[in-house]
């Protein structure tokens, strides 16, 4: 098996319809691959009905919801590829971005993770290849401190780059990521200790730290509906209105004691 596709769904069928749709459409040319479906929802969001709409599709189900990287490695444990496609649900594929992802993880085994350019519903660029966050980063993006620090924002962000040419980066959000399957199981997968939030960054750091390198392919292009559900509400009160939120700031504290910001 080359690719599994995986794709944990957590009370969003309908995204996730939306993106095993997209899956249907893509060039798997010469690319033999599997899809897992992860329901993450305390109650089976996932039903016989939806299951029946894509008998293509192994579904799995969690026992409760144990966050974003426990469920991504439930599926990784029942996984054939020699590659993992890591979906989000919001996300779509367009026709040649797996192949692509593919071709590069292929030809070239000093590559541990590779991702896409991630485009909003509009087709506007998503800034989804940053650099590693100091201590003040995630301050800075969800406080009003932050219009004083443009400087760090921008190099967090990487909007010195034109996001027009494959090169390594730090890391890369994990709404769309190909690793190797070696990789992921020699390093544990997802640390479940991040709930959500951060995991992404922690499983890029791990890659770099072994030798591997993690690379932004733009000419492979993937939708992305990003809601950013942690930063909804304003910062001083999200903490206490938003799960999301608090969840964010704890996976901020664990990363940051893991790393020591390195």
């Amino acid at each position: 098996m080359d690719v599994s596709i995986i794709i944990v769904n957590y009370r969003s069928r309908e995204k996730t319809r939306g993106c095993l749709l997209s899956l249907q459409k893509a060039d798997f040319s010469n690319i033999s691959h599997e899809i897992l479906v992860v329901d993450n929802s305390e109650t089976a969001d996932i039903d016989s009905s939806f299951q029946a709409e894509f008998p293509e599709v192994q579904f799995l189900y969690a026992e409760k919801n144990r966050g974003m990287g426990a469920g991504n490695n439930l599926a990784a444990t029942k996984a054939e590829g020699k590659f993992l496609l890591i979906l989000n649900p919001d996300t779509a594929v367009r026709k040649t971005a797996v192949s692509t992802l593919f071709s590069l993880l292929r030809d070239r085994p000093d590559i541990g993770i590779v991702g896409p350019k991630l485009l909003n519903p509009d087709g506007t660029l998503q800034y989804s290849c940053l650099r590693f966050p100091e201590f003040w980063t995630p301050i800075f993006r969800r406080t009003f401190l932050g219009r004083w620090a443009p400087r760090h924002l921008a190099r967090y962000l990487m909007i010195d780059f034109d996001h027009c040419e494959t090169r390594d980066v730090d890391w890369m959000m994990g709404s769309c990521l190909m690793i190797r399957t070696d990789f992921y199981r020699r390093a544990g997968g997802f640390d479940e200790r991040f709930f959500m939030y951060f995991e992404d960054i922690d499983l890029c750091r791990r890659a770099w730290r072994e030798g591997l390198r993690v690379v932004y392919c733009p000419q492979a292009e993937v939708v992305h509906d990003h809601g950013r559900g942690s930063a909804r509400d304003r910062w001083f009160i999200a903490p206490f209105t938003s799960r999301l939120a608090r969840e964010h700031i704890l996976s901020w504290l664990k990363y940051g004691w893991k790393w020591r910001f390195r």
